[in-house]
């Protein structure tokens, strides 16, 4: 029996705790959060056995074998670092750090240890379909893939004032959001080369970061476009397209809900219109009503599992958070400076 460890008292016991309690091969033992008391009344309410008001003491325990890691992206180099010179295998939210020199040092620290990021929207059924038909030819060669995410998020709604909507904290619309689109670019169409950007704030706030508009070159050729809002009442949703030599793949969802709600709409010439493609169902997206991101972090954590368990590295893995880092900075580096960052 793996047991495993929780840091983060938010995102950690609502989606992570389920998500790992959902695998048979491991147990959730301790629970650690930046206030003791409250943290102690959650992990009550969770049954969990151990509550920590310091991560410290949590990643030391020798009741712990495994970390997860559900922090704001300015703590978690400094906690998977220690726990991974302990030789315990850590899970870690997305953005992996808040600047590039605190990924770094996560990558060199998880050499020999299985290391994974949570980025859950690769294991959405929808998505994976659409990653086979991409890989098997069925929209051709890619031409240009243009993705346009308009939401409206909580913390933009409430005007929090945490990571969430703070650039300086790893956070904000690009750390928050972006991060995954920077990620399943990669996933869907192979490496960026280069790429040119412009950050957005609420027009009464500029510390507000809630926008981000891309242009992207890709190694294959291809060219991408990419805007993005948390500030959208109302918002269009979250819409994928590629545009092939061959025809054309839609991931669309125009719900509020980050994970479910995707369809896969296709067509290859010489059709008239896309049609609708069939996704299999899995009993494990009906088995979490309340809460969509936790059936897809489920499957990575059984990835995750798999790795601990036959003692090889972890996928999604330190090193495509790393690469997903160099993109966020070079999105902040052609803001500032107005210019094309090449990404080599």
């Amino acid at each position: 029996m793996i047991r495993v460890g929780i840091v983060g008292s938010n995102y950690g016991r609502t989606v992570q705790l389920p998500a790992f309690r959902n695998d048979p091969r491991c147990e959730i033992v301790a629970l650690a959060g930046s206030d003791a008391a409250r943290t102690a009344t959650l992990a009550q309410e969770a049954a969990v056995p151990q509550a920590y008001g310091d991560w410290r003491a949590l990643v030391s325990s020798n009741s712990v074998d495994a970390i997860a890691i559900a922090t704001p992206p300015k703590l978690q180099p400094e906690i998977a670092i220690a726990a991974l010179q302990l030789g315990k295998p850590v899970f870690v939210e997305k953005p992996m750090a808040a600047d590039l020199a605190g990924a770094a040092a996560m990558l060199r620290a998880s050499d020999k240890t299985p290391a994974m990021i949570d980025y859950n929207f690769t294991e959405v059924l929808a998505w994976r379909k659409a990653k086979a038909m991409l890989d098997a030819g069925a929209i051709g060669r890619l031409r240009h893939v243009a993705v346009n995410w308009n939401v409206e998020n909580y913390a933009t709604r409430a005007r929090l004032k945490h990571w969430k909507t703070s650039a300086a904290e790893g956070g904000g619309a690009l750390g928050n959001l972006a991060s995954h689109s920077l990620h399943y670019f990669e996933w869907f169409c192979g490496p960026v080369t280069g790429l040119s950007a412009r950050l957005a704030a609420l027009p009464d706030d500029p510390a507000f970061e809630t926008g981000v508009t891309l242009a992207l070159t890709f190694k294959s050729g291809a060219a991408g476009s990419f805007a993005m809002s948390c500030a959208s009442y109302l918002g269009s949703g979250h819409r994928l397209e590629f545009y092939g030599e061959d025809g054309t793949l839609v991931l669309a969802n125009p719900t509020s809900d980050y994970m479910r709600g995707f369809t896969l709409s296709h067509a290859r010439r010489p059709a008239a219109a896309l049609a609708p493609v069939a996704i299999d169902d899995d009993p494990l997206d009906r088995q979490f009503p309340a809460e969509a991101r936790i059936a897809p972090v489920s499957r990575l954590v059984g990835r995750f599992l798999d790795a601990i368990e036959q003692r090889h590295a972890a996928a999604p893995d330190f090193s495509e958070g790393y690469r997903a880092q160099v993109l966020l900075d070079a999105v902040r580096r052609s803001h500032a400076t107005g210019h094309w960052i090449d990404t080599p």
